[in-house]
């Protein structure tokens, strides 16, 4: 596919992919005619990197990290310091803080929505 269809398909823009393409988050492969040919699967990779630069993690460590989400046992070792290791446990942390508040908001939105279903319908609660 075309860098603009992939753009559409993950609600970015392909300045951002040919950034990641870059910083070697995503390969791309090249078209006889040079142009670049996205496979389909980078519709996936593209939305996991996404998630992990909102939670505020790098480039470097995301690239790190992309392997593990196809195959937990791909993970590399090379620059595992100390430091490392805890800024992944800060942002683990984090992600796990975000995820509950995000499921007390489902539930709460949820909860409304019946609600208002209920309220549309004349059923009092």
């Amino acid at each position: 596919m075309r860098i603009g269809q992939l753009a559409e398909l993950t609600d970015t823009t392909p300045r951002r992919l040919r950034f990641y393409e870059e910083q070697g988050l995503i390969r791309v492969d090249r078209a006889a005619n040079g142009y670049r040919d996205y496979d389909e699967r980078l519709v996936e990779q593209v939305s996991h990197i996404r998630g992990l630069l909102e939670a505020g993690l790098s480039t470097r460590l995301i690239k790190q990290i992309l392997p593990c989400l196809d195959d937990p046992r791909d993970i590399h070792f090379a620059d595992a310091t100390p430091d490392i290791i805890a800024t992944l446990e800060g942002h683990r942390d984090k992600l796990a803080q975000r995820i509950e508040l995000l499921t007390r908001n489902h539930a709460a939105v949820a909860d409304y929505v019946g609600a208002l279903k209920q309220c549309a319908l004349g059923v009092e609660r």
